[in-house]
């Protein structure tokens, strides 16, 4: 009983260390850009030794795609939460999409996952991580609307990535200075056009 115990508190403190790096690197790289910010900075805002940031990540760039993993499951979490699956298909679609740039509004997000990400990690890791998450929501919702005969039944792959572009560029323009109602009405006129 005593070993579990033990056992849990080492848990815990993984956790506790994973998590204070994940934040720390998340403001510097917001703050100074993943380029303008060294290992150094990382541990020290974070609270640990160097040694602990290589425990548990390879490199800076593997800290990097787990702020970036944080940030995607986030949006994922907020688009869920605004779209829940007892929704009307067609509506939890025009929801989620709302939802998705409310949760790309949050402190230069937009920036850390459409400008910085693409190009530390790469498009195709991006859109890999993506896919768990809030491409993910897109597809799902997406599926479930051609199934419920709400949309029109088109190459749901195809649909979704392009769809899934079209909500990026929509979080650049608003990070940009656009109206996010206009972003937002252009996005709900595009989903009423796939009613069937």
């Amino acid at each position: 009983m005593q070993e579990l115990s033990i056992h849990r508190t080492n848990r815990e403190r993984t956790e506790t260390t994973i998590s204070a790096l994940i934040a720390a690197a998340r403001d510097l790289f917001l703050s100074k850009g993943y380029a303008g910010t060294g290992t150094p900075e990382i541990v020290k805002k974070a609270g640990v030794t160097r040694g602990a940031l290589y425990h548990h990540f390879e490199d800076k760039k593997a800290l990097f795609a787990a702020v970036i993993e944080a940030e995607l499951s986030a949006v994922a979490d907020q688009i869920e939460r605004a779209a829940p699956d007892a929704s009307n298909p067609f509506d939890a679609l025009v929801e989620g999409g709302r939802a998705f740039f409310d949760a790309m509004a949050v402190e230069e997000r937009t920036r850390l996952i459409l400008i910085e990400a693409p190009a530390v990690l790469g498009w195709e890791e991006l859109r890999d991580m993506d896919r768990k998450h809030g491409g993910r929501t897109l597809h799902e919702g997406l599926d479930a609307a051609m199934k419920e005969g709400v949309i029109a039944k088109l190459p749901l792959e195809t649909l979704a990535t392009m769809l899934s572009a079209l909500f990026d560029r929509g979080a650049l323009a608003i990070e940009s200075g656009a109206n996010p109602g206009e972003v937002q009405q252009v996005i709900a006129a595009i989903f009423d056009g796939l009613r069937s």
